[in-house]
C-alpha cells in the first residue's frame, strides 16, 4: 500500500495570491495551478505546499485569546541567518508578528494571516 504525503494545503480567501507570496518566498516551482488552486514543490522533490480559495476563509489569531480564531498549523523554515531571511520575508510581504517568543525563531504572517516560523539552529543562534 502506498501512502506518501504530497502537499500540506492552505486555505485562503485569494489561492492564487497566496502561491505567488510562497513561490517568491521559498523559490518554489508551480507544478499546477488554475483559478483557485495552486501546487507548489520544493527542488529535489518532496512534499510541497498546495493553496484552496476558500471565500470563508477567517484569519487566524496568534497568539490567541479565549474565543478568537486559532490557527490549525503553521510552516516552520529553517534559515541560516534570521536577520537577512527576515529581511527577505518581509520584502516578499510578510508581517512580522509583534509578540516574538524564542531568541532563534522569528515568527511572521503571511498575506492570508498564516503564522509561518523562520528558526535557525541554536549553534548557528549564538
Amino acid at each position: 500500500m502506498l501512502l506518501r504525503l504530497t502537499a500540506t494545503v492552505l486555505e485562503a480567501p485569494d489561492a492564487n495570491e497566496l502561491a505567488a507570496f510562497y513561490r517568491r518566498l521559498l523559490g518554489w516551482a508551480t507544478v499546477q495551478e488554475e483559478t483557485g488552486w495552486v501546487r507548489l514543490v520544493p527542488p529535489g522533490g518532496g512534499a510541497g505546499i498546495s493553496f484552496n480559495t476558500d471565500p470563508d476563509f477567517v484569519r487566524p489569531v496568534w497568539p490567541a485569546a479565549r474565543g478568537d480564531q486559532r490557527m490549525t498549523q503553521h510552516l516552520d523554515i529553517e534559515v541560516e541567518d534570521l536577520a537577512a531571511a527576515g529581511a527577505h520575508a518581509r520584502s516578499c510581504g510578510a508581517v512580522p508578528a509583534e509578540y516574538q517568543p524564542q531568541e532563534d525563531v522569528r515568527v511572521y504572517f503571511d498575506p492570508a494571516g498564516h503564522p509561518f516560523c523562520l528558526w535557525v539552529e541554536r549553534s548557528r543562534a549564538s
